[in-house]
């Protein structure tokens, strides 16, 4: 009996692979930079579907092209997905079949797609995962830094203020912390990872993770910091990944104490100079890469 129920699913899905795409929203993952890494499900869904929804029109070409995909594409970005996915969704309660693609990786990871998926999801549409290439995961198993237990935070915020709070909230968190950079930020990244976690602090950058000019850049904080500032500008896609506190950091931690609030820091500030409040959070906002208005709506959130 098992022998012949066991048989049974293997037909059921052996059919299942032969039907054509029907009525639904694919969600395609894509090659992060060679061209090889592509699934052969992937290729068929492009094949199959009624229409691919890319990122930029002109990057998947490239992909389509490669393998000789025919299917008509139209653009869905950050700038018009509010009209778009609402267009997308009536088409697919036509009966369309609709590929989501992004110019790389998985479709939603830091890119857009959220609004279309959720929105399919709402009118009752199948949404259907097309596992392929992601950027952060294939970056972190090559990290040699743990994988038992990490948290993907997308890119670090641009302003430095934001940058250095986003960063002295994983002070102490026992898990891997990997983020997406953009190369002419990572140097001011990787000096505020050593001004905040410390120079000791395990760190791995990934770069161009797949293509031609792979790098993995693994160290201590403070050597992966002097390496980077030998070099004449940072290019290419990137992938910061920080290690957990170690437990000698523990008794490092002693010797460095918590960054103080922006209320502390200004109080420290009118000590130690004898000036006045409105002098001191001009020097804070300063110090820390934020507006005056953000330092000043910082010491009210603390009173």
């Amino acid at each position: 009996m098992l022998d012949s129920a066991h048989e049974g699913v293997e037909v059921a899905a052996e059919k299942h692979s032969l039907r054509t795409t029907g009525p639904a929203l694919y969600l395609v993952g894509t090659p992060i930079g060679n061209l090889e890494d592509i699934t052969l499900r992937a290729l068929r869904i492009l094949k199959e579907v009624d229409v691919i929804a890319c990122e930029d029109t002109r990057q998947t070409q490239k992909l389509l092209n490669h393998y000789a995909v025919s299917t008509r594409t139209i653009s869905y970005h950050e700038h018009n997905e509010m009209t778009r996915a609402t267009e997308l969704v009536k088409q697919m309660q036509g009966g369309s079949s609709i590929a989501l693609v992004t110019d790389a990786g998985m479709p939603g990871i830091s890119d857009p797609g959220f609004r279309l998926i959720s929105l399919a999801i709402q009118h009752n549409l199948p949404v259907v995962p097309i596992p392929g290439a992601s950027a952060f995961l294939t970056a972190l198993v090559a990290s040699g830094l743990p994988t038992d237990s990490f948290r993907f935070s997308g890119f670090l915020p641009a302003k430095r203020g934001e940058r250095m709070a986003a960063l002295e909230a994983i002070r102490t968190s026992p898990r891997t912390q990997v983020f997406y950079e953009a190369p002419h930020r990572i140097v001011e990244a990787i000096s505020d990872v050593v001004e905040t976690l410390g120079k000791d602090r395990q760190v791995v950058i990934a770069r161009e993770v797949t293509k031609l000019h792979e790098e993995f850049l693994r160290g201590r904080a403070g050597e992966v910091l002097e390496a980077l500032k030998t070099r004449d500008g940072v290019k290419g896609e990137i992938t910061l990944i920080i290690g957990k506190p170690e437990e000698s950091d523990a008794g490092r931690a002693a010797d460095s104490p918590v960054r103080p609030s922006v209320r502390q820091r200004i109080e420290q500030i009118m000590a130690e100079e004898k000036i006045d409040e409105k002098a001191a959070l001009k020097k804070v906002a300063k110090e820390r890469g934020i507006s005056k208005s953000e330092a000043y709506r910082e010491m009210q959130r603390t009173k």
